[in-house]
Formats: structure tokens, sequence, C-alpha cells
């Protein structure tokens, strides 16, 4: 998957809430961490609880405000949500 500049920025600025230590300083570095990862971006909320349905997680005490708060969705801050599973 291709990564635009808005969705490594955010992944640059935010990846501290998953992560211990940075894994990644520059655009590029993030891109290339974020292959490896087999990272997914989702164009909206709905979108992510699909994915985690779809992934086999037990959704059924969660509702979707919980789902976006998990350490690996990232809000994009333009209506879409970069998944991270480290």
């Amino acid at each position: 998957m291709e990564f635009d500049k808005i969705v490594l920025q955010a992944f640059l600025e935010k990846q501290l809430q998953l992560f211990a230590e940075k894994v990644a300083e520059t655009e590029e570095e993030a891109a290339d961490f974020l292959d490896e990862c087999m990272a997914v971006v989702v164009n909206s909320a709905k979108e992510v609880w699909e994915y985690f349905d779809e992934s086999g997680l037990d959704l059924e005490e969660l509702d979707e405000n919980s789902i976006l708060e998990a350490e690996e969705v990232f809000e994009i801050g333009d209506g879409r949500y970069l998944i991270v599973e480290a």
C-alpha cells in the first residue's frame, strides 16, 4: 500500500501511542515501516469497525468509540484512519 504525506505525518506525530520509542524519524522510514507492518488506511470509522470484525476480533463488548481509541488506530485528521498491527 502506498501512504500519502498526510498519513505519514500523522504516523510520525502519533507513533508513541503504540510504541515505547520512535520507530521512524522521516517520512521514508515511516513508509518503509508501515509497509513492513502491512498497515492499512481506511476511509471511515465504520471501516475501522469492519476491519477488526473481518480480522476476527470479538467486538461484542466494544462500541465504535472504543475501537477508535485502540492503540493501533491512528486518526489521520481528514476522516481516514491508519491501522497498524504491531
